[in-house]
């Protein structure tokens, strides 16, 4: 059974502005699942609507094979979730935090809080509200995670952080729950914590999925072809073509990102168009997201 099922999820906030159009996925048991999109491509929504935060106003998602909103408490029993706007208690001290989520959790390990506390040097005696963005981050991680959640969901949750603290953040949710086969779908908008911790990247923009594909496979089987611009080299006549993924309109050149390897793309485009001398080459994540996210506006 699949951990998590989106289906056909459509979801808007102002009439007519679909923020989520028919976004459909799903994550088997221990898959580590990097979700990408610009500001406002939908990634928080959707993974509230994972959560059961907010509702779906067509299709749905469904976690352990059940719905978040009918089932709330068998579902959050068998979820961590950490965001960068989450908000706990200031008037709190960080040990009577850790003890109202350990009140909630009857798997909570004991020796996973130790090793977080310890990790992260956290101060029980410490109030929510005296500590720095990055503490209250790390106490929030460590009450998602010490039940040994069956899903981890991460929102951005290391978002505002200096590269050091963020690193730190992520492995230590990543890794110490992957081990034991957590299955985890974080979003973010640094490509090199995506390639560094996922197996699969799942790319929303305008409101639908424009790429699900393992990390391995975008490696080797993407390109980018740098087309001259020249009538057989159109956008629309670009972007109608078999395998390919996005066009950018470019001074340089026309960018068009093809699900081919270099030589696949040039043969396509030689084939199809009949246009010659075309650079294409390999292309790193960064760059594709850069390239597909300002090429499909």
């Amino acid at each position: 059974m699949n951990i998590v099922e989106f289906q056909n999820i459509h979801r808007a906030y102002k009439r007519g502005v679909d923020v989520l159009r028919g976004v459909s996925f799903s994550i088997e048991p221990g898959e580590v699942v990097g979700l990408l999109g610009k500001n406002g491509a939908g990634k928080t929504t959707l993974i509230r609507i994972a959560m059961g935060m907010i509702e779906a106003q067509q299709g749905g998602a469904r976690l352990f094979g059940l719905d978040p909103r009918e089932k709330p408490l068998e579902v959050k029993q068998r979820v961590g979730y950490v965001s960068e706007d989450q908000i706990l208690p200031n008037f709190l001290r960080v040990e009577e935090v850790i003890q109202l989520h350990r009140g909630l959790f009857p798997n909570w390990d004991l020796q996973l809080e130790k090793e977080i506390s310890d990790r992260f040097s956290i101060s029980r005696r410490a109030k929510i509200k005296t500590l720095s963005k990055g503490q209250a981050r790390q106490v929030a991680l460590l009450c998602a995670v010490c039940h040994r959640p069956e899903l981890l969901l991460l929102d951005e949750p290391a978002g505002g952080l200096d590269p050091a603290a963020r690193r730190e953040f992520l492995e230590t949710a990543i890794q110490m729950l992957n081990e034991t086969g957590t299955t985890i779908l974080f979003s973010s908008h640094y490509m090199s914590d995506v390639e560094r911790l996922a197996a699969r990247v799942v790319m929303i923009h305008e409101g639908q999925v424009l790429i699900d594909s393992e990390l391995d496979d975008l490696r080797e089987g993407y390109s980018l072809a740098l087309v001259p611009h020249g009538p057989n080299a159109a956008r629309a006549g670009l972007i109608e073509l078999e395998q390919c993924v996005g066009v950018r309109q470019r001074s340089d050149a026309m960018h068009a990102i093809f699900k081919l390897d270099p030589e696949q793309s040039q043969a396509l485009l030689e084939r199809k168009l009949g246009i010659t001398g075309t650079r294409c080459t390999s292309i790193a994540l960064e760059e594709m997201f850069i390239e597909l996210a300002g090429g499909q506006s």
